[in-house]
């Protein structure tokens, strides 16, 4: 994969092949990605690439833990600085950001998609949401409540911003009025 003649690790290149599949999972989901396209990608033949993976479910599996990662490192950032409600917030009003280049959406999407069929990929997607709810209790302080409010209202604009609908219309106008609650309670 290296053109400038350097060679990479075997961790540089288990790296590389995540990014890669992140970005062909989130295109093709589990089912419709072949790890000869992921391989490709990498700059790696597909042997070398079940050398680095066991099999492809490995390879979907670090993929998403790494998107749940990625969405507690974009909470993390947000709210960089603050505690409890201002960090709560903070974490709000950035999640619109994360997913707007669509790569972090579609990726949680076929996450959800793959785990209705697969009960270990079920396990660890659940796994990692279990992980991220209580890292937004444990770092805002909230109650089960309103992280259930804040999952749901994240899932609420998954769904408006996957199906483009624009903002204005009377889904947003709620989403809205959600964070000026959280933000005035």
């Amino acid at each position: 994969m290296a053109s400038d003649g350097i060679r990479m690790s075997a961790d540089e290149r288990r790296e590389a092949a995540v990014r890669a599949a992140m970005t062909e999972f989130a295109m093709g989901g589990y089912n419709g990605t072949s790890t000869g396209v992921i391989a490709k990608r990498v700059g790696v033949s597909q042997p070398y690439l079940f050398r680095l993976f066991p099999n492809k479910k490995a390879l979907f599996i670090a993929v998403a833990e790494r998107c749940v990662r990625n969405i507690e490192r974009h909470f993390d950032k947000a709210s960089e600085g603050l505690e409890g409600q201002a960090a709560f917030e903070a974490m709000c009003g950035s999640y619109q950001d994360l997913i707007r280049d669509g790569e972090a959406l579609r990726m949680q999407l076929q996450m959800y998609v793959a785990s209705v069929d697969d009960q270990e990929i079920s396990e660890a997607c659940r796994r990692g949401w279990m992980g991220l709810w209580d890292y937004v209790r444990a770092r805002t302080g909230v109650d089960d409540r309103t992280a259930a409010e804040f999952f749901g209202t994240g899932m609420l604009v998954n769904v408006l911003v996957a199906l483009g609908v624009p903002e204005g219309e009377r889904c947003w106008t709620g989403v809205e009025e959600l964070y000026a609650e959280r933000s005035t309670g």
